[in-house]
């Protein structure tokens, strides 16, 4: 049996948005362009500021339904030999977008990402990351985002060095995380989500 050599930059996965989404407007609530956006808790993995080993990932909102984002590649992030880890990358994704649907007033959880990892990213440098919101249907809300690498003066190379697609879930967090709570590092503080309202 021959085995076909398999160039692993020309992969790209088959998830498809559909083509008839529902027309978006931007929350009335939605935090203002140019402010940082706040979801999650202290100890969130992708953007809490108590998060020993987090993400520490800030995201911005934009205009209309977008928002950016900054993480720094931390040593501790590494993979190959100076690279960060495709898995950290993938969190980093996960978080942007999550939070960027904030913007149409839905908090959401990941249904489906996918990645298309173009360039190594070295250790030491820093991510800005794009995010769109693409549409929705009913509960489910299409995301598109992409990563650059910043350089010295703050300039984005040409090209980014990753782009993610992905399907988040529309949720009641009061609902959706009730029986975990007990199990979170700081229940006490999950609690503010028995008041939670969009966004």
């Amino acid at each position: 049996m021959e085995v076909a050599e398999l160039d692993y930059r020309a992969v790209r996965g088959s998830f498809a948005v559909p083509d008839d989404l529902e027309p978006l407007d931007r929350h009335p609530k939605a935090t203002p362009p140019g402010e940082a956006m706040r979801y999650h808790h202290a100890l969130c993995y992708g953007c809490g500021d108590d998060a020993v080993n987090g993400l520490h990932v800030v995201v911005t909102a934009g205009d209309g339904v977008t928002a950016t984002a900054t993480m720094r590649v931390a040593p501790w992030m590494e993979g190959g030999p100076g690279l960060i880890h495709g898995g950290i990358l993938s969190a980093a994704f996960d978080e942007v977008m999550g939070t960027t649907a904030l913007l149409i007033g839905v908090p959401v959880v990941t249904g489906h990402l996918e990645i298309d990892y173009a360039r190594p990213i070295p250790i030491d440098s820093s991510l800005r990351f794009t995010a769109d919101v693409l549409g929705r249907q009913r509960r489910k809300v299409y995301l598109s985002a992409a990563a650059h690498i910043v350089g010295d003066a703050g300039e984005l190379p040409v090209g980014p060095v990753a782009t993610s697609r992905a399907l988040f879930i529309g949720i009641d967090p009061r609902e959706h995380f009730a029986e975990h709570l007990a199990n979170a590092q700081r229940p006490d503080e999950h609690q503010r989500w028995t008041k939670y309202s969009s966004p």
